[in-house]
C-alpha cells in the first residue's frame, strides 16, 4: 500500500469515526426528549419509567381537584375508570381544565408513584378529547363518560 492509499484510508476512517460520533450524539439527544404516553392502568402496572419525562392522560376524576390556599399548587386524580393516578401540579392550570374532562399531563413519575406534572393540556371544546386519551379509553373498553362498553 502506497502513501496515497494510506492517506485516503486514514481520511475515510476519520470521516466514518466523526460521522458515527455525531450520529450517536443525535440519537442520544433525541432519546432524552422523547416522552411516551401512558394510561393510568399502565402506570399502575409498572410499565411507566421512573424519573423520565412521560405523558399521562385520562379523565379528571370528579371531586378530586384540591387546591392549596395562597398557592398555585393543585392536586387532582386522572383516571381511565379502571385505575387512577394522582397528579401534582404547581403552575397555572389551563382555563378549560375542569373535573370530568380529558387531559394530558407531561411530567415525571417518582419512585413513590407520585406524578409531578410540568405541563397540563386540557381539551378545547365539548366534543374534543386528546387522541391519546380517546384511544386509551377505547382500548380499556370504557366510553368517554366512564360507562363500560361491550368487550
Amino acid at each position: 500500500m502506497n502513501s496515497v492509499h494510506k492517506k485516503r484510508l486514514i481520511i475515510v476512517l476519520l470521516g466514518v469515526t466523526v460521522f458515527s460520533a455525531a450520529a450517536a450524539l443525535v440519537i442520544y439527544a433525541l432519546n432524552e426528549n422523547i416522552n411516551l404516553f401512558y394510561s393510568p392502568s399502565q402506570v399502575a402496572a409498572g410499565e411507566a419509567p421512573v424519573n423520565k419525562r412521560i405523558r399521562v392522560g385520562g379523565m379528571v376524576a370528579v371531586g378530586s381537584v384540591q387546591r392549596e390556599a395562597d398557592s398555585l399548587k393543585v392536586q387532582f386524580t386522572v383516571t381511565n375508570f379502571k385505575h387512577s393516578l394522582v397528579v401534582h401540579y404547581d403552575r397555572v392550570l389551563p382555563d378549560l381544565f375542569r373535573e370530568g374532562q380529558g387531559i394530558v399531563a407531561t411530567g415525571k413519575l417518582n419512585q413513590h408513584g407520585h406524578f409531578q406534572a410540568s405541563e397540563v393540556l386540557a381539551k378545547h371544546d365539548e366534543k374534543y378529547m386528546p387522541p391519546e386519551v380517546a384511544d386509551m379509553l377505547e382500548k380499556e373498553g370504557v366510553s368517554r363518560t366512564g360507562a363500560y362498553s361491550k368487550p
